[in-house]
């Protein structure tokens, strides 16, 4: 397994955005960060960056926003990871689970790739649509996507996701996605914080057949990175 540089974020440059929803205005931060040669600008509720914030959020049960409008980890690691890869994904056609923010298919877009965003929540699609036109990522196609009643028939090259592995009911459904909608040859890219819940489905996966291997990266505010896995999954090619 290796370990790839530490990776942080900038400060905020920017006045608060709002992003405009059905339950009322909600107030966004602007981080930027550079991803490979260009440098993006993530709209987000929150930047989850350390242990505190985690625990900050996941306690703030009266006021809890959906998830996927924090900007996490596993999100920055991914696009790292993207960028990273020696096949980049230029042409491809791209799934992204429970998108959030979008950062993940953003980096992929502006590589070339075509990438369907998808998430359960009409606020995190609204708010990574608006980060796909801030960041002038052009072909991006977004979703409503509820991962127990998936009807997307669609085959992918790549299907991404990053830290959609906590929810030990969601594996099944997780499975039944990779397996019906990864094209053959296609990889999956999850980026995960080493939780205990996600290694169940990993190593599912690898006992029903799948290659699986894990890069690690390290994420945060300096002096409080944290380290982040990317694990890519394939099919094993069957032999005669």
């Amino acid at each position: 397994m290796s370990e790839k540089p530490s990776q942080t974020l900038s400060p905020p440059t920017d006045p608060p955005t709002v992003l405009h929803t059905t339950a009322g205005d909600v107030a966004l931060h602007e981080y930027r960060a550079t991803f490979g040669a260009h440098a993006y600008r993530i709209l987000h509720t929150g930047a989850v960056l350390t242990f505190l914030d985690e625990q900050i959020l996941l306690s703030e049960r009266e006021t809890r926003l959906p998830y996927g409008l924090a900007l996490w980890p596993g999100a920055i690691a991914l696009a790292h990871e993207i960028v990273a890869r020696p096949d980049a994904p230029r042409g491809l056609r791209v799934l992204e689970l429970g998108a959030g923010t979008g950062l993940p298919g953003i980096v992929a877009a502006k590589l070339g790739a075509h990438v369907v965003q998808t998430d359960k929540q009409q606020a995190a699609l609204s708010l990574g649509r608006l980060n796909a036109e801030r960041n002038g990522a052009r072909i991006v196609e977004h979703r409503l996507g509820d991962w127990a009643a998936w009807d997307e028939a669609n085959r992918y090259d790549w299907i991404i996701g990053s830290d959609i592995l906590y929810a030990a009911a969601m594996h099944p459904h997780l499975t039944r996605i990779f397996e019906s909608n990864l094209a053959p040859g296609g990889r999956v890219l999850l980026s995960d914080p080493f939780r205990r819940a996600s290694f169940a489905l990993l190593e599912s996966l690898e006992a029903a057949g799948w290659n699986v291997s894990v890069g690690r990266w390290r994420v945060g505010v300096e002096g409080e990175e944290s380290p982040v896995g990317v694990y890519e999954l394939s099919q094993r090619a069957l032999t005669l």
